[in-house]
């Protein structure tokens, strides 16, 4: 600006002062300055905030002030592009409406410079770097608005700050954000959990809605990703609320908000630029408080094998299917092994635990979020698991953005941290920087993920653009055996890649890995945190390829949504000399193909794909001798232990032939391997221990044995015991690893005829088949757990789920029905049902409705003459979820 202007010809020069404080104070209030507050008088201007130097495709926002209503609106543009229009500011309390009548008070900009670093993330050491002016307004009656604007090099954003003590309560934002009524868009609508798909619309033309974060949008060549930073207790989340006039309002979860002042609400935020700048961007976390925790030593990402997609409940109720995950990562050299949602109606997780810690595993324990809403159940509960030695935790079922759910996050995190537990939030509200306050966060779900079994290869190549941009995301990918395949093997491979989560939860099963051993391989060596982050090529929808360093080695990952090609791999990010390249592909014949390539960072790789198909692969330095990028990994052999019968029956006096079998399927060999069988006091068994000096994979022991029962043992269960003991000679530190599988022995009672051993005239059931001798499981027969209420467990009875029946013929020989009815332990308080008794079509017994709370309903009835018995079970009147009913010790006298 001149420092001097000219009088307009014929102009009283009395009129040139104060024209000319006039034009300064307007140059105080354009110009964006460092150092002390620069004074505004009036009710309008204008200001641009930029970085210091930016170039001229730089990001800058402008803050105006207009002068007829005394609103704020905010622009964002890149360059000469105007990405985000103006779009209203302002918040409404309810003691003040600071969005209008405002006028201009003072500004005050500064530098901001942060260096941090993540135990997560795209990049683990980061600098921040931030021009921030603070802005205050004063508004009606002398209320007072701050308003904090920041921009990187990467984005915008901004929050208000209101001063003073006290408590505030917030009504609403006027927040907005305006993109280009064309511009495109990729938008998710809003749920609780954010579990919904991402589809393509303009801004204007998407539908009228309440619309989730991250939002994003495309303008030319540049894109703004929206979302918020800094959300805590202190708040609540928005959503993004579209009218329908191409205006994308903040809307609280909350009718409102209050909280102790001075407030400084999220950070509304946009991530701005190319693509490559909005998947390598840290802006959200930039954004956000640092550490709250000194000492992250003890935080430890991982791979995770995760048994939930080969089994779901039955499998997280059973040792024996957890024990086999366990030995999955063991065998593969992953570190965690996540049990899900059922262990806890079971008595065996110290056990699993000890198992798991003595092969170099740690586990990780689902829990529901209201197991741990008060403070007393997580006094009760954290320390419990600390002791068993669990690592970590996955809470589920938020689903809640709300105030009162988010001082529920600040309670828990700060509770687990001093457990030094690890977090994974499922069903929970999106990554608003949470990951560097509170760094033993180690992903967040909210996203429409591999559970869901029919992800489309076109919602799926979205995510990198949008929910994973902002932190980590449990996807959990591998579930070959679930679902219905939408991308090939290698673009499954490669979302160990180009998704990011701290927790990496492979959902495969044992049978799936070893389908596809160059995918285990992979597997084993991929880390799943990083050093650094390069897009190199991709659209929204469409395709992904990312390049992630980890120390000295890159990994590369690419996976597209179409037609089967070719993927051209630029390589420029290389350092200079000769790399080596290991790319794992999808062949001809449907498998996954290994190919080697000594390249430069001048070359291409030319990778065939195939029909939603993809690629993963990693770069070394080529060293003389080098022909794998591979690095040795420790690894336990997979093992299987079988004992048959696993259950028995045996009169008094009588005998059970028992099988063991113990076989090395991967990692092997084994040695020192010892098979026995342990029988109760008493009781004896004819047949030696079998040994061998080394089983290698493929071979297995066996050993047989014939058990006597004695003469005079009372009725009831017995277990005996088939024992393996090995020692595994690439872990020598191990010591000896033993495993166990029980055989179940049952003397029946002389005289009494068990239900469960009758045919079954007809029956139905509300879920899978009617279970004899165990509980209802899944929808496979013999799927179900020990037959359990209130924490008895039963040898006898039926396992049943409403609505069901079951018929059998007496034939008028016996005199007395006896059970224990009830809801099985295994759904813990949920499931409501009622039973009822008919000998020959008459009602002989209804109970009320019972749940899982209430104890066992003894059941003892005359049935002298009844030739035809009906066992029936009704749902409690609330569906037939959880409704899974026990006819435990189910007998028939004479």
């Amino acid at each position: 600006m001149p420092r001097s202007s000219r009088m307009s010809p014929g102009g009283p020069r009395r009129t040139l002062l104060p024209a000319l404080l006039t034009l300064l104070l307007s140059a105080a209030l354009a110009l964006t300055t460092l150092g002390a507050p620069a004074r505004a008088a009036g009710p309008g201007g204008t200001w641009t905030v930029h970085q210091p130097g930016a170039p001229r495709d730089g990001v800058t926002a402008v803050v105006r002030l207009d002068p007829a209503d005394g609103t704020l609106t905010l622009t964002a543009r890149k360059g000469a592009t105007t990405v985000l229009e103006p779009a209203p500011l302002g918040i409404v309390t309810s003691a003040a409406d600071l969005a209008s009548e405002l006028r201009a008070d003072s500004r005050h900009t500064r530098q901001v410079t942060e260096r941090y670093s993540m135990t997560t993330g795209k990049q683990l050491r980061r600098t921040a770097r931030m021009t921030e002016t603070r802005f205050t307004f004063t508004g009606r009656d002398g209320a007072r608005l701050g308003l904090v604007v920041r921009v990187a090099d990467d984005g915008v954003a901004y929050r208000y700050v209101l001063p003073g003590p006290g408590t505030v309560t917030v009504e609403r934002e006027a927040s907005a954000f305006r993109p280009p009524a064309a511009a495109r868009a990729w938008l998710t609508p809003y749920s609780v959990n954010y579990e919904r798909l991402y589809a393509p619309a303009t801004a204007a033309g998407a539908a009228p809605g309440a619309y989730a974060y991250p939002a994003l949008f495309q303008v030319g060549n540049t894109y703004a990703l929206l979302t918020e930073s800094d959300v805590d207790g202190r708040y609540d989340a928005s959503r993004l609320v579209h009218e329908g006039d191409g205006r994308y309002t903040v809307r609280l979860a909350d009718p409102e908000v209050t909280s102790e002042g001075p407030l400084a609400t999220p950070w509304r935020t946009a991530v701005v630029g190319d693509l490559a700048t909005v998947t390598e961007s840290t802006l959200v976390d930039d954004l956000a408080p640092p550490s709250r925790l000194a000492d992250t030593s003890w935080i430890r990402p991982g791979k995770v094998a995760w048994s939930w997609l080969d089994g779901f409940g039955a499998a997280q109720r059973d040792l024996v299917a957890q024990q086999r995950f366990v030995d999955l990562a063991a065998a593969h050299g992953w570190p965690y092994a996540l049990v899900d949602d059922g262990w806890k109606t079971t008595d065996w997780m110290p056990e699993l635990i000890a198992y798991a810690r003595q092969r170099g595993v740690d586990v990780l324990l689902w829990v529901h979020w209201t197991d741990l809403d008060t403070a007393a159940e997580r006094a009760e509960f954290l320390p419990q698991v600390k002791r068993w030695g669990a690592a970590g935790l996955k809470i589920d079922f938020m689903d809640s953005d709300s105030q009162e759910r988010f001082r529920w996050y600040d309670d828990i995190l700060r509770d687990t941290a001093r457990h030094r537990l690890l977090v994974n939030f499922h069903g929970a509200t999106l990554p608003k920087g949470v990951q560097r306050t509170w760094p033993h966060v180690m992903t967040l779900e909210a996203v429409y993920g591999a559970e869901q079994g029919t992800v489309p290869a076109a919602g799926l190549t979205a995510l990198p653009y949008t929910r994973n941009a902002v932190g980590s995301m449990d996807y959990t990918p591998m579930g070959f055996q679930f679902g219905t395949r939408t991308v090939s093997d290698a673009a499954e491979l490669a979302l160990s890649v180009v998704f990011e989560s701290g927790l990496q939860n492979f959902a495969g099963s044992v049978a799936a890995y070893r389908e596809r051993p160059e995918l285990a391989r992979f597997l084993e060596q991929v880390p799943t945190v990083w050093d650094e982050t390069r897009l190199l090529s991709g659209l929204p929808g469409e395709s992904a390829t990312f390049a992630r360093r980890h120390g000295d080695r890159w990994f590369l990952g690419g996976v597209h949504a179409g037609e089967a090609g070719t993927e051209r791999v630029r390589l420029d990010f290389l350092g200079g000399g000769r790399w080596l390249a290991e790319v794992v592909r999808d062949g001809e014949d449907g498998g996954l193909l290994r190919e080697r390539h000594v390249v430069t960072r001048r070359d291409v790789l030319d990778v065939p794909t195939a029909e939603h198909g993809g690629f993963a692969g990693q770069i070394c330095r080529l060293t003389p001798g080098r022909d794998t990028c591979d690095r040795p990994v420790t690894r336990l052999p997979l093992t299987a232990l079988t004992a048959d019968p696993a259950r028995a029956e045996a009169d008094p006096g009588g005998s059970v032939a028992v099988t063991g079998r113990f076989a090395v399927e991967e990692s092997g060999p084994a040695t020192d391997v010892r098979l026995t069988l342990d029988v109760p006091d008493g009781w004896t068994a004819d047949g030696d221990g079998t040994t061998a000096a080394e089983l290698p994979a493929g071979e297995a022991l066996s050993g047989d044995w014939t058990v006597r029962v004695p003469s005079g043992v009372r009725p009831g269960g017995y277990d005996l015991t088939v024992r393996a003991e090995y020692r595994a000679p690439d872990r020598p530190g191990s010591g000896v690893l033993r495993v166990e599988r029980p055989v179940r022995v049952f003397v029946p009672e002389p005289g009494v005829t068990y239900v469960s051993d009758l045919p079954f005239t007809t029956e139905r059931n509300g879920w899978g088949p009617v279970e004899r001798d165990m509980s209802n499981g899944e929808r496979d027969p013999a799927d179900g757990g020990p037959l359990t209420l209130a924490g008895t467990v039963y040898d006898k009875g039926l396992g049943t789920h409403a609505a069901g029946e079951i018929v059998v013929e007496l034939g008028g020989e016996y005199r007395r029905f006896t059970a224990e009815v009830g809801v099985d332990d295994e759904v813990g308080a949920k499931g409501t049902v009622a039973f009822e008794v008919l000998g020959d079509g008459r009602t002989l017994l209804t109970t009320g409705v019972l749940d899982g709370a209430d104890p066992a309903f003894p059941v003892d009835m005359d049935v002298t003459g009844v030739r035809q018995l009906t066992l029936r079970v009704l749902d409690g009147g609330d569906g037939v979820d959880s409704d899974h009913a026990d006819w435990a010790d189910a007998r028939l006298a004479p």
